[in-house]
């Protein structure tokens, strides 16, 4: 892409964010996130039927070729997704968090594996019944990359919803973990599926340490290096630069070391966000290095959920295809219960109690988003692609929209206000 082509795609997103969310600001009054992902899908709805109605304009085919000239993958999985993680994880309390490390640590891993086998064996089956031979394998992969809750929708919707602060923990720090690691089974799984066999699994678990490790080691090592830079100068334009330069860098090294980048990313921004502001830097550089993180989180966030409402137009929808989009998403809610029931249930089990309403909060919040259509995207071109691509739009536009817009009721339904102090103990 040229830099022409990408200051003209950069206006066309920004304007259209900024339009879309006034229209959303003035009449709709939704969430902003929710509200940008509203009005680019009934754009895109509104040019597909316009050009289904008068083709010889030529409306579908130009939204088309514009939106299939941006790599959605590279985009979010190797651009935005790191300055996007590295602000929430500016803002989440590190106490918080080892507080609860048992249950984030659990939700992350095991939920992340048990929500990719029942999501993937229960595709198997219901494609099955429905006429559609899709490989078990493929299936697997369809639950991994709907599997991972996505940090961006979920940390958005936090910013506008109450949440016991204990649960807001759980929330929060299982969504920037979890993408981390689903990411990576992910691409165990390609791997596997791609290879028309099983990946051994000495290898599949090498490969896993050594992109989840390797990311977390990675961000204590470049968060370290930019907390001594911080700590050695007091100067808000350049210590603002300094994070800014920690996740370029820190996604640069994970690409070429094969390590994770959310994770490291995520890891970096947990140790500026609390002992850098803390001990490295004066209140004024603290105020601005958050004014700044948060306005680009919000300028980034308005891009991405943009991107994903128009994502539509890539979709090749039958009636097949869209019954099994429909399928999916009860079968991705009931696993993504039953991944949360049983860590907590575990931990109960082992003495550590938890909050009335935790289960029913935390399934329902975790939110999927612009990473599992990335990783959707990222497939291999393989003749189950366009019927996995749909169907994990559908489960993420339902996220976002009817579980984005009543997490808040679930919150207020299950979890008394007498709870919040004791959440998550």
């Amino acid at each position: 892409m040229t830099i022409s082509s990408f200051i003209h795609l950069s206006a066309m997103i920004l304007t259209l964010s900024v339009i879309f969310g006034m229209i959303n600001h003035h009449w709709l009054r939704l969430p902003h996130t929710i509200g940008v992902v509203v009005m680019a899908l009934l754009a895109s709805i509104g040019v597909i039927a316009i050009d289904a109605l008068i083709p010889t304009l030529g409306l579908g085919q130009a939204l088309r070729s514009a939106v299939t000239g941006i790599d959605f993958y590279d985009t979010l999985m190797q651009g935005m997704l790191g300055f996007l993680l590295f602000a929430g994880a500016l803002h989440v309390d590190l106490d918080e968090l080892i507080e609860r490390g048992w249950a984030i640590g659990l939700l992350a891993t095991f939920g992340v594996l048990i929500s990719t086998a029942l999501i993937g064996g229960g595709a198997y089956f219901l494609l099955d019944g429905l006429g559609l031979s899709v490989p078990l394998m493929w299936c697997l992969v369809f639950g991994s990359l709907v599997s991972p809750t996505d940090p961006v929708a979920v940390m958005g919707i936090l910013k506008v919803v109450t949440v016991p602060k204990s649960l807001k923990a759980k929330i929060a720090g299982e969504s920037l973990f979890n993408d981390g690691v689903g990411v990576v089974v992910f691409s165990i799984l390609v791997a596997a599926a791609s290879s028309g066999g099983g990946m051994d699994a000495a290898a599949a678990g090498l490969l896993f340490l050594r992109e989840a490790g390797g990311g977390a080691v990675l961000g204590l090592l470049c968060g370290g290096v930019a907390f001594a830079a911080l700590r050695s100068l007091d100067d808000y334009v350049i210590e603002v630069l300094i994070t800014l330069a920690l996740v370029f860098g820190a996604t640069s090294l994970a690409l070429l070391s094969h390590a994770s980048a959310p994770i490291a990313v995520v890891i970096a921004g947990l140790l500026i966000g609390n002992h850098g502001t803390k001990l490295a830097m004066s209140e004024t550089t603290r105020d601005q290095v958050q004014k700044f993180w948060t306005l680009l989180d919000e300028i980034l966030n308005s891009a991405l959920f943009l991107l994903i409402g128009f994502e539509v137009v890539v979709l090749t929808v039958s009636s097949s295809s869209l019954v099994a989009a429909l399928a999916a998403v009860p079968l991705a809610l009931a696993a993504r219960w039953i991944s949360v029931a049983v860590p907590l249930t575990v931990l109960r089990g082992l003495g550590r109690e938890y909050s009335k309403g935790a289960i029913p909060v935390l399934a329902w919040g975790g939110l999927r988003g612009g990473i599992s259509v990335a990783l959707a995207l990222s497939l291999p071109m393989i003749p189950e692609k366009p019927l996995l691509l749909t169907m994990t739009y559908g489960v993420v536009l339902f996220s976002i929209i009817v579980q984005g817009l009543s997490v808040e009721w679930v919150i207020q339904r299950f979890v008394p206000p007498s709870n919040e102090a004791e959440a998550g103990k």
